[in-house]
């Protein structure tokens, strides 16, 4: 970790240093709203943002949520998330949309499209907020 450290300090000295997880890859600031999900449409809103290196943030279909997301871009790997305890109908999808962002394990930013998947073929599709 000293090595990437010392190796982003002197490269940013120089070039610029580019964040290293999915957040240095996305548009600053975007919020990415939930498509689909396996190639179906999504069953309920819920939204990711990138706020920080190595954090993602959002709103679930009922609860607002944040986590670490460490792995190197293209890689995604999502841990410790903690959301509030609200309940609503959208429960059911809300547990659905947890397990799939934490099975996902690489990510791809293609213009205003986030694309999640994992070697199993699931996939999670999200479009940028206009």
């Amino acid at each position: 970790m000293k090595q990437l450290t010392a190796f982003c300090a002197i490269t940013l000295a120089l070039f610029g240093c580019k964040d290293e997880t999915l957040s240095g890859y996305s548009p600053e600031k975007t919020t990415w709203v939930w498509q689909e999900l396996d190639g179906k449409a999504a069953p309920a809103r819920a939204t990711l943002r990138l706020p920080a290196p190595g954090r993602i943030e959002g709103k679930a279909p009922c609860n607002n949520y944040s986590a670490r997301q460490s792995a190197p871009y293209p890689w995604f790997a999502v841990d410790q998330i903690t959301a509030t305890r609200m309940a609503c109908p959208d429960l059911a999808a809300e547990t659905e949309f947890f397990a799939a962002l934490q099975a996902m394990s690489l990510a791809e930013v293609s213009a205003d499209h986030l694309l999640l998947s994992n070697d199993d073929g699931r996939e999670m599709l999200f479009a940028a907020a206009r």
